[in-house]
């Protein structure tokens, strides 16, 4: 019996795959704005690249934003030019490199293996709970996986497919592209390690070459041009332009967010053992396969497999790595997920048709679904007071348009359960978060947007004050700028809150009767007085308030404001 596959079957099956990829990550799109904690950030110093023309140095505000590379955001940039609509061009790095990191995941499992293994291993990284809901954010994480997995593309097409000189000088060129997005895309080189002890003791399916020492460090030259794309220019920025603030701008984007940031972790402070719980909710439903995936794996590593070495060892050195320094968060090893999927391409097609994963994942459904559903009743009932609690506290009002949405969610995977049943039960998984991210997308976003993104609190302080009065801004947050209605005055984002203060009361009384002032709940007292203030509302866990210089105590006119015993921390979301 011919069981070939015609390659024009092979290429739809791809498009096919690739389709219902675009379909799950990229619904609900153009329905919102960006969300904190670090999304607003990113699409303000894109909104700004923009407006400035000044594409190398990030900001934020009128000061250097020196936590990250400028590369996202100027992606970001690009997508906007290209769309004229911030809603749509903040996310599209992410979804495109998503949808990049599928592709690669998938035409290297076939290159491995055979094409479905390919196609396995690319839904089941679509699947992957973690993969999808940082896809559909607007964060570096998606885009500095993408760049990480193309390197190990590239290295492993020249370590185990190979030789194969270019791929090779492919993937340490995106090794550099990663570390000019975020500093952790030199992690790909890891890949040496595994490589070198395979190598050395003749695993099978490792690539032989010799002399051919010059191709091997035109490798390091790629990973150096990729880093000289950005750093080049940005050397030669300071040294035409010496000013403390890009002094201090490169000195700190160079060290501090790197190897200082590596060794100190000055925040996100979690155990050794962090990363078990991520993998264990954030995995899902890969690492269910892992009770048949792990002897499969022992009997290729056995077997001197390099196919399953390579990439398993270098996940499990990536999360080693990130365990190590006391800064942890959980997308820090996201990019781990595409070389375990691929790890375990070969032996998903007869593990997901077992009964033992039919079961789990037929659990997983209505054990999802039962919760989902179950908590969207409970709090439509009007007996889940914390929960309505919270609601009225984000702007929901009774909450009704929540719960119904948890409640469709749970009704979604409960009815693909009894649907594909026992049987089908794999293929119900599939089909029941691709649904769930469907609404997710198409019904989350719109509805959570206001309360998320400030839009409507910014779009109420625009209506307070009136379109002809100007706006400053004291001890705000990213997205207050990057939604204020107009124009804002801002007087330092890292500054201490009581200066800024200051100035923004010196700034106010230049012209007392057009000026308000948008300020933080916390960072009133003693100077304003909330009498004469105005409310504006809630949003991101914060009060926020205007006032005109009326409001102003007369031990602080002049800009003459104490600082506090506790200092508001403007970094903290």
């Amino acid at each position: 019996m011919n069981t070939a596959v015609h390659p024009s079957q092979s290429r739809r099956e791809l498009w096919l795959f690739l389709l219902f990829a675009l379909v799950v990550i990229g619904a609900g799109i153009g329905l919102r704005d960006p969300w904190p904690a670090d999304e607003p950030r990113f699409a303000l110093s894109a909104k700004q690249m923009v407006e400035s023309g000044n594409w190398l140095v990030p900001h934020r505000g009128h000061e250097i934003y020196a936590d990250k590379p400028p590369a996202f955001m100027a992606m970001q940039a690009v997508a906007f030019e290209l769309t004229r609509s911030w809603r749509i061009a903040f996310l599209l790095p992410s979804l495109l490199a998503a949808l990049g990191t599928l592709l690669l995941v998938y035409d290297l499992a076939r290159r491995l293996w055979d094409r479905r293994a390919g196609l396995y291993a690319g839904v089941a990284l679509l699947c992957v709970f973690q993969f999808v809901y940082q896809a559909k954010r607007a964060q570096i994480d998606p885009t500095v996986t993408f760049f990480i997995t193309l390197a190990n593309y590239g290295l492993l097409r020249h370590f185990i497919v190979g030789p194969n000189w270019r791929m090779y000088w492919l993937g340490c060129f995106a090794a550099g592209l990663g570390v000019i997005t975020k500093g952790v895309g030199v992690l790909a080189l890891l890949m040496f390690v595994p490589y070198i002890f395979a190598r050395c003791l003749h695993w099978n399916g490792v690539a032989s070459t010799q002399n051919s020492a010059w191709r091997w460090a035109g490798g390091f030259a790629a990973f150096l041009a990729a880093i000289g794309l950005w750093l080049v220019p940005l050397g030669l920025a300071v040294w035409l332009d010496p000013s403390p603030d890009y002094q201090a701008y490169l000195n700190d984007i160079l060290f501090k967010q790197t190897a200082a940031r590596y060794t100190d972790s000055w925040d996100h402070q979690q155990p050794p053992w962090y990363f078990i719980g991520v993998i264990a909710s954030g995995w899902l439903p890969l690492w269910l396969t892992w009770f048949g995936t792990v002897p499969a794996w022992a009997r290729a590593l056995k077997a001197r497999d390099a196919r399953v070495l390579l990439p398993l060892a270098w996940a499990v050195l990536v999360i080693a790595f990130f365990s190590i320094p006391a800064g942890k968060r959980d997308m820090y090893i996201m990019p781990a997920l595409p070389m375990v999927a691929l790890a375990c391409a070969p032996f998903l097609p007869a593990i997901v048709e077992t009964r033992w994963f039919r079961a789990l994942a037929l659990l997983v459904l209505v054990a999802l679904g039962a919760v989902l559903a179950g908590a969207g009743l409970h709090a439509w009932s009007g007996h889940w007071k914390f929960a309505n609690d919270l609601a009225e506290q984000r702007g929901f009002g009774g909450g009704a348009a929540l719960w119904g949405l948890l409640i469709a969610l749970g009704a979604w995977l409960l009815l693909c359960a009894a649907w594909f049943r026992f049987a089908r039960a794999s293929r119900g998984l599939v089909a029941g978060l691709a649904g769930l991210w469907l609404l997710w997308g198409v019904w989350a976003s719109p509805l959570l947007n206001d309360s998320s993104s400030a839009r409507g609190l910014m779009h109420d302080a625009g209506g307070i004050i009136g379109p002809d009065a100007e706006l400053g801004l004291v001890a705000w947050k990213e997205q207050n700028l990057l939604f204020a209605d107009r124009k804002a005055a801002e007087f330092g984002f890292v500054k201490p809150a009581h200066l800024q203060l200051g100035e923004a009361i010196r700034w106010q009384e230049a012209k007392p009767d057009s000026r308000w002032v948008f300020v933080l709940a916390d960072a009133m007292a003693p100077c304003i007085d909330q009498v004469k203030a105005r409310y504006v509302g809630h949003a991101n866990r914060r009060e926020w308030w205007l006032f005109r210089s009326d409001a102003v105590a007369d031990a602080c006119r002049g800009g003459n404001v104490p600082a506090p015993r506790k200092e508001v921390d403007a970094e903290a979301e």
